[in-house]
């Protein structure tokens, strides 16, 4: 069951793979209600599978749900729904196939905004691959995936929201050293927001 939590601190190809099996890749993405269809970069794109051209022009989110773990599908896609419904922020665990049968874990954040009526307008949040974390911690390698639903958006929510906003911009700049220096901001914001998770997990599970 989804459970609410107060939290001080607060989005597989063959090129990138030595890369998501050394860091905790982080990648964003961004959601419209209209046509409840999801965008996200090359990074959060991998994590799931699928293409990242179709992936930044925008999927439904049937697309990336096909490659979620079957036991975990059903849950991820409800806590989407109904925090999107509510304007909740929300961290979630969940484990995705690949075509080739390897199996990361995922860990999601998001947020949505809502218009006067109260009704969806879109969200945004983070993905982040805790694949080294699961299966190397011995404390948390059989824990259970959870759903959070937070009351606020601490300082590293807010600093990995920059952070990708940034990189969105700088990616349209002709400038491989300035795009390398925020992908790497990313990185070392997806490890942080790892290592924070790991450290609320210990602290349940203590």
């Amino acid at each position: 069951m989804p459970k609410w939590k107060s939290l001080d601190g607060w989005i597989s190809a063959p090129a990138i793979q030595g890369v998501t099996d050394a860091l905790d890749v982080i990648g964003n993405w961004s959601w419209d209600a209209a046509s409840d269809r999801a965008r996200s970069d090359r990074f959060a794109a991998r994590l799931f599978d699928v293409d990242p051209e179709e992936a930044e022009a925008g999927l439904p989110l049937s697309a990336y749900a096909a490659w979620v773990h079957a036991a975990d599908r059903s849950r991820l896609l409800t806590t989407f729904r109904e925090a999107a419904r509510n304007g909740w922020p929300y961290v979630t665990e969940f484990r995705v196939c690949f075509s080739d049968g390897v199996l990361r874990w995922v860990l999601a954040r998001g947020r949505f905004s809502r218009n006067h009526m109260g009704r969806p307008v879109g969200g945004c949040g983070i993905v982040v691959d805790i694949t080294d974390l699961r299966t190397n911690d011995g404390d948390l390698a059989f824990a259970q995936p959870e759903t959070v639903f937070l009351t606020g958006e601490p300082p590293l929510e807010r600093a990995a929201a920059a952070a990708m906003m940034a990189y969105r911009a700088i990616d349209a700049v002709p400038d491989p050293g300035l795009k390398a220096r925020a992908e790497a901001l990313l990185f070392d914001i997806g490890r942080k927001l790892a290592a924070q998770e790991r450290a609320v997990q210990r602290k349940e599970l203590n």
